[in-house]
């Protein structure tokens, strides 16, 4: 099944803090879209592997997504080895989609760091034809998406572009909160986080309402491309503006 866009995050909740409400607009738009998680974030200080299972197949029915996988990498253990880096090619290779969202180069999380360097490689690698995969027993085709975007999550970076999410920011909050293991309930016992602080969606809402200002509209998220990006009419690029 070949897909538009393929959304990869290391934890579940990763990708709908990050890019969630370009997701949603992708597919309001009609375009393919799936989202993959890297592991199970049973290493999270809060929930279980089974509960935050749960919790991310929630989130994807509300952004509209019909397919998301999870590779099952030791959360904590986003090694750059051959078995992680042939789980995600063998993804790209099934799903073959045109642009791949990952985590940004510099982050806090050291997960998110490796996770943003096992996909940089599984891309450039899964269009070598030499390097081999397999499928159900079926060897599968060489493809390497045409670009790889990468999300913003806890450090700021200079975007090279910012989509509009102003459509799809209530969206985007919602499937956050479908994960809502994570984040502030009064009547937990569990330890808390950075995430469980109770302005933590006033974080999310102040940063996409500072990218979407930049753009000038409401909602925004960043996103950083490592090769420049081609356009044929400088005037697509103000095509939102007012």
């Amino acid at each position: 099944m070949a897909v538009d866009v393929l959304a990869i995050g290391p934890h579940p909740d990763d990708i709908e803090i990050s890019c969630g409400g370009t997701v949603a607009s992708l597919v309001k738009q009609g375009y393919r879209v799936a989202l993959a998680d890297l592991t199970r974030g049973e290493m999270g200080t809060r929930g279980t592997k089974e509960i935050r299972q749960k919790e991310a197949e929630r989130a994807a029915k509300i952004l509209g997504i019909k397919t998301r996988y999870n590779l099952e990498i030791p959360d904590g253990g986003i090694e750059l080895n051959k078995t992680n880096l042939h789980k995600v090619i063998s993804l790209i290779r099934e799903l073959q989609p045109k642009i791949l969202f990952i985590p940004h180069s510099i982050e806090r999380h050291p997960d998110h760091v490796h996770g943003h360097n096992l996909c940089k490689e599984a891309w450039f690698y899964s269009g070598l034809t030499k390097l081999e995969t397999k499928k159900n027993g079926k060897s599968q085709t060489a493809y390497r998406p045409d670009r790889y975007f990468e999300y913003l999550q806890w450090h700021h970076f200079v975007p090279t572009f910012i989509v509009d999410i102003s459509d799809t920011f209530e969206i985007k909050m919602d499937a956050i909160k479908a994960h809502e293991s994570q984040f502030h309930n009064p009547k937990s016992k569990e330890p808390v986080t950075r995430l469980t602080r109770p302005d933590f969606f006033d974080h999310v809402e102040t940063d996409d309402k500072f990218y979407g200002q930049r753009i000038g509209v409401k909602y925004g998220e960043p996103f950083y491309s490592v090769a420049p990006i081609g356009i044929k009419n400088p005037f697509d690029l103000l095509a939102d503006r007012k």
